[in-house]
C-alpha cells in the first residue's frame, strides 16, 4: 500500500459504525507493512527482533515503539519535505526533549477525533454552546490538544462558543459571565480543556465561594492530567469538587485520555466512580503488558499500556506507552505513571529501541 492507499482505507475503516476483528487485523498488518517499508528505525528494531510482515500474524505480534522514543529519533514514513503539521509533546516534566510526531496530512487525525467525540461526548447533540479552557491553535500551534479542541469547537460548538484562555491565562471574569449566562437561560453547557485549568479555576471559586448551576444536559472534558501545571488532586476529590462547584453529575464529567504520540483518544463515561474504565473507538486495541518481559499481563493485573492506533499510520501504530493500566473487560482502567520496577523496565526498554534504531 502506498500512502494514498493508507488514508483511503483508513478513512473508510474510522467511518464504519461496525467492523469484525479480524478487519481491524487485516488492516492493522497492512499498515505495519507500511510502517516497516518506509520507516528505517522501526524497520531496524524489527528485523533486530526477528519480526516482519511475513511473521507477524496479528496485531499483538506487532512490534510496540517505547514512547520516549519519538524524543530522540524521527519516526516518520514521509520524507521530510511532505511534512505538513508536527506536534510535540508538552515537556511539563523538567526534561528538556520533547517528543514530535510528524503528519503529512491531518485528514486522518482529524476523522478520528470527529468521528469518535461525536460518540462519545456528544451523543445526545449537534452542537452545544461551548467554553475552551486551553490557548488556541493559533497560539499553540505544536500542540495536539490545541488541535483536538479546535475540532471540537468548530465542529460541535454552537454560536456563542469561545476560549477563556491565553498564552496569558484565565479571562475569569469572561467566564463566569458567561457560565451565569447558561444558568439564567437553562441552557447546556460544555467546559473543555486541560485537567489542570480546572484545578486553577476550581481554586479561585473556592477562594470566593462561589457555585455556578449549570442547566440539565451540560457536561464537563477534562484531558491531559496535573502534569506539575497544578497542585495533583486525588481523582475523587477533583471529580467531586467539579460536580460541586458547576451542578454537573459526576457521570456528566468525562476524561479524555490521550497523547501526542497517538491520533486516537479514549474516553470513559463519565467519573462516578474512580478510576473510570477507558475505551477507544474500533480503530485503536490496547494491551497490558510486563514492561521487563513485553508478555502480556493477565486480566486484572496491572502493567504498562501499549495502544495499537491504526490512524497513526505516518508514525508508528504501535506504542509503549509509560502508563500503568489494568486491563478488565471492553475497556482498561488507567492507574497513572510507572513507577519502581515498571519505569525501570520502561527506561530498559527505550534504551534497547535506541540502540537498535539508531543502527
Amino acid at each position: 500500500m502506498n500512502e494514498k492507499q493508507v488514508i483511503d482505507s483508513l478513512t473508510k475503516f474510522i467511518i464504519r459504525h461496525k467492523t469484525r476483528e479480524d478487519e481491524f487485523d487485516t488492516l492493522a498488518l497492512q499498515i505495519f507493512e507500511y510502517q516497516f517499508n518506509n520507516n528505517l528505525p522501526y524497520q531496524r528494531f524489527c528485523r533486530q527482533r526477528e519480526t516482519t510482515p511475513k511473521t507477524v500474524q496479528s496485531w499483538k505480534s506487532i512490534p510496540a515503539v517505547p514512547i520516549n522514543a519519538y524524543k530522540s529519533l524521527t519516526l516518520s514514513c514521509c520524507r521530510p519535505e511532505d511534512i505538513k503539521r508536527t506536534f510535540m509533546t508538552s515537556g511539563t516534566t523538567g526534561d528538556e526533549l520533547r517528543g514530535k510526531c510528524h503528519h503529512p496530512t491531518l485528514s486522518v487525525y482529524d476523522t478520528s477525533m470527529i468521528t469518535a467525540f461525536k460518540a462519545r461526548f456528544m451523543p445526545d447533540l449537534k452542537t452545544i454552546r461551548m467554553g475552551i479552557l486551553f490557548p488556541t491553535e493559533n497560539e499553540m500551534p505544536n500542540s495536539s490538544l490545541a488541535h483536538y479542541l479546535a475540532l471540537a469547537y468548530s465542529n460541535f460548538g454552537s454560536d456563542g462558543s469561545q476560549y477563556f484562555i491565553t498564552t496569558e491565562g484565565v479571562s475569569l471574569e469572561k467566564l463566569f459571565a458567561e457560565l451565569e449566562r447558561a444558568e439564567k437561560n437553562s441552557e447546556p453547557y460544555a467546559l473543555l480543556g486541560a485537567s489542570y485549568s480546572f484545578v486553577h479555576l476550581i481554586d479561585q471559586m473556592e477562594k470566593s465561594n462561589q457555585t455556578i448551576q449549570l442547566p440539565k444536559g451540560s457536561r464537563i472534558l477534562d484531558t491531559g492530567g496535573f502534569k506539575g501545571q497544578s497542585r495533583e488532586l486525588d481523582l475523587d476529590d477533583f471529580y467531586e469538587r467539579l460536580s460541586e462547584r458547576f451542578s454537573v453529575p459526576r457521570a456528566s464529567c468525562v476524561n479524555m485520555y490521550g497523547m501526542t504520540e497517538l491520533s486516537t483518544q479514549f474516553y470513559d463515561n463519565g467519573n462516578q466512580i474512580c478510576p473510570s474504565k477507558k475505551s477507544g473507538p474500533h480503530w485503536i486495541r490496547s494491551q497490558v503488558i510486563n514492561p521487563a518481559t513485553g508478555i502480556p499481563t493477565p486480566k486484572g493485573e496491572r502493567g504498562i499500556l501499549v495502544h495499537c492506533d491504526l490512524a497513526h499510520f505516518n508514525c508508528v501504530a504501535t506504542i509503549q506507552t509509560e502508563d500503568i493500566g489494568i486491563e478488565i473487560d471492553n475497556g482498561f482502567l488507567l492507574l497513572g505513571r510507572a513507577k519502581g520496577a515498571e519505569a525501570k523496565g520502561c527506561s530498559m526498554a527505550v534504551a534497547e529501541f535506541l540502540k537498535i534504531a539508531q543502527g
